[in-house]
């Protein structure tokens, strides 16, 4: 018998208003993949994450990571689950030093570490991410790339099982952008459990067996990158019928 996945969602629905962000969306992900959630700006991904990770509130379904159904759970009992995840506008904590935006998620977070032992996990991880030796930097201080990896860095000091990424890698040149799929690689490598908002398409085909399609709400495709990338209505979907 093949295990449960780790991760489902089921008839999941969330408007603002009258507006439907999330319309009726059903998908399940397996423990070790690398999922892409794509889709046109506007078609609800972000709202996806931001209800898996406890950010907001499904209206009706459910949504069920490791057995336990977290549709209804607080971010902070969610994220104790094993559930990490980045932001699509950055939130680092700018007052803070580099180390201490990591202590703070090693103290409060699902594996607790405090003292040297935080300290010397923070540099560990601020080296995993390409921020070595900048650990005595405020938050602040650094350039928008260096704030996504920390941020990044500090989803990890959670030690999750699933970790939901969302537009990381937007907005990285071509150098950084490669140095960026490589890391999310190893990432992977390392047992993680990926699901990743993205409109790098070349990171999606490089990184994902599986990807996810959405749009306006609903899920339009579900199958393997390579097959995705090249389906018509996907192809509709972002570029429109004139452009198709």
């Amino acid at each position: 018998m093949s295990a449960a996945p780790i991760l489902a969602a089921s008839a999941v629905r969330k408007t603002f208003g009258g507006l439907v962000a999330v319309d009726n969306l059903t998908f399940t992900i397996e423990a070790g993949e690398t999922v892409g959630l794509i889709g046109p700006n506007g078609s609800g991904k972000t709202t996806m994450l931001n209800m898996i990770s406890g950010a907001a509130r499904c209206d009706t379904g459910d949504i069920v990571f490791k057995g336990t159904p977290i549709a209804r759970l607080a971010a902070n009992r969610i994220a104790r689950l094993g559930v990490g995840r980045t932001f699509q506008l950055v939130r680092v904590l700018g007052e803070l030093t580099c180390a201490e935006n990591i202590v703070a998620a090693l103290t409060f977070g699902r594996t607790k570490l405090w003292g040297r032992a935080a300290q010397a996990r923070a540099e560990e991880l601020l080296t995993r991410v390409g921020l070595a030796g900048k650990a005595a930097l405020h938050a602040e201080q650094l350039t928008y790339i260096d704030q996504k990896r920390l941020e990044l860095a500090r989803a990890l000091a959670l030690a999750p099982d699933l970790l939901l990424l969302d537009e990381w890698l937007a907005g990285l040149n071509p150098s950084e952008l490669q140095e960026g799929i490589a890391l999310i690689r190893s990432l992977r490598h390392d047992g993680l459990t990926i699901v990743m908002v993205e409109h790098v398409m070349d990171a999606i085909r490089s990184l994902c067996g599986r990807c996810i399609v959405m749009n306006a709400g609903r899920k339009i495709a579900d199958r393997p990158a390579t097959a995705v990338l090249s389906d018509p209505t996907v192809i509709h979907a972002y570029l429109g019928e004139a452009d198709a």
